[in-house]
């Protein structure tokens, strides 16, 4: 696969606070496969423009490119990278080493000087970082209704579509069972939904995906939608609810009915056998914080289940647990929510099978 890769970087003061920004294109049709951007605390234009390079690289070596084209409007870099200017700066001779570590990942890589102008995106990119980084709200953002700064990661959270499990409403944690033909309906209309939404609709997304049959099915359906690829996660499975795995919530309730109604009360208390509701939410906290870490300010397709979903609406609501017995989330629904950096969230939407009737 050939990629296009605009990167660029900046520095308000140079030495200043510093930020980074670079996007993906298909070679043959300019879209836009996916983006990357941070901030870097204080650094120097060279430094930051660097940095969005190796972030280009990164970005297209994951998504198993082959022959890239790197397009910069930083005179220094091209040069340097092609070997036609001397590296002078030790900081900088170690950014070139790393990206040459990454160039040598491709068949081939070419690099070409272009004007500011041509470089809009990533620069665009870059400079919201760098507002990211300060606590700037783009003017648009909704973040001045609730008091949140900055740029937030948004997550649409996607429930898989039905199972048979689920049409007999049984306990389906671990069990690696597949989507029916309506729940790959269901999948279908969710993913034409999710392509059509804005920040979706460029492909500049990533899809990240519990690595359970019946998410794997109903994300591979969005990305076949919007032209991206699925990831899986393990922090994104659903709880394992060990011996009570297949029974209906009468027969688990018949079977262990001391346990049950402790279960229903605590969510510190196990299934026998398998895991509580609180190590489900430690788990999915690890998994949104590497998120907020590595994808700051992206939007991000994640395709799970109930529990990891209600875990994930908890935290942007910061509701106790209670949370998790009072939110019903139907198959194949949409839920969003947004958390900046500055730590404030919004829940956008809850449970919303629209796109199902």
């Amino acid at each position: 696969m050939r990629v296009i890769v605009e990167a660029d970087g900046g520095s308000r003061g140079n030495p200043g606070p510093a930020g980074y920004g670079a996007v993906v294109r298909d070679a043959s049709s300019g879209q836009v496969l996916t983006e990357r951007q941070a901030g870097l605390g204080v650094a120097t234009n060279n430094v930051a423009e660097y940095s969005g390079l190796i972030a280009g690289l990164e970005a297209a070596a994951e998504l198993g490119a082959s022959t890239v084209d790197v397009r910069m409007d930083s005179k220094l870099v091209v040069e340097q990278m092609s070997g036609r200017w001397k590296i002078k700066h030790a900081a900088l001779r170690e950014l070139a080493e790393q990206a040459r570590a990454l160039v040598a990942r491709f068949e081939r890589v070419g690099f070409e000087w272009i004007p500011r102008a041509e470089n809009a995106h990533a620069d665009r990119l870059a400079n919201e970082a760098m507002d990211t980084q300060a606590g700037i709200a783009p003017a648009s953002s909704p973040a001045r209704w609730t008091g949140a700064r900055g740029n937030p990661t948004r997550l649409l959270l996607l429930r898989h579509g039905q199972t048979e499990m689920s049409v007999d409403r049984r306990y389906s944690g671990r069990g690696d069972v597949v989507l029916t033909e309506h729940g790959r309906q269901q999948a279908a209309a969710a993913a034409k939904r999710l392509a059509a939404m804005p920040e979706v609709a460029d492909g500049a997304v990533r899809i990240i995906a519990s690595p359970l049959m019946r998410t794997k099915q109903t994300a591979q359906a969005v990305a076949d939608a919007v032209g991206g690829r699925v990831e899986t996660h393990l922090g994104l499975l659903e709880t394992d609810f060990g011996e009570w795995e297949g029974l209906t919530f009468t027969d688990a309730a018949e079977r262990d009915p001391e346990l049950h109604g402790k279960w229903l009360r605590d969510t510190t208390v196990a299934a026998p056998g398998g895991e509580s509701f609180e190590s489900v939410h430690r788990r999915v906290t690890a998994f949104r914080d590497e998120v907020l870490r590595h994808h700051a300010g992206e939007t991000v397709i994640v395709v799970s289940h109930v529990t990891p979903i209600k875990s994930i609406l908890r935290l942007g609501l910061d509701a106790g647990p209670s949370l998790l017995f009072r939110l019903h989330l139907d198959l194949a629904s949409l839920s969003i929510v947004e958390f900046y950096p500055d730590g404030n969230a919004s829940v956008r939407l809850a449970n919303d099978t629209c796109h199902l009737s």
